[in-house]
């Protein structure tokens, strides 16, 4: 079974755009590796993203938003350590 990626954000505070946008980057860039991207309402001003359960982002935690570089590499390390993401793997 492929993983499942929940993005857990504020509907509050508008973060909605910022949710999509990221879930189309990891459903472009893991096609075959990700099952489905969960986009889940919530308030307080969370933003954060589960792979299965695992939390790989916390906006209060990482101080911020991700770019959408340090979401894939997060989640690749999590769900296929052996893939090459090509530029985005560039410092």
């Amino acid at each position: 079974m492929k993983p499942r990626v929940e993005i857990r954000y504020c509907s509050l505070c508008r973060w909605l755009l910022r949710s999509a946008w990221l879930a189309q980057e990891i459903l472009s860039t893991f096609a075959d590796e990700v099952g489905e991207v969960a986009l889940i309402p919530g308030d307080k001003g969370q933003f954060q993203i589960y792979v299965d359960g695992t939390l790989i982002w916390c906006r209060v935690a990482d101080d911020g938003f991700p770019e959408a570089k340090e979401v894939k590499q997060r989640l690749r390390d999590h769900i296929a350590p052996e893939r090459d993401l090509g530029h985005s793997d560039r410092p």
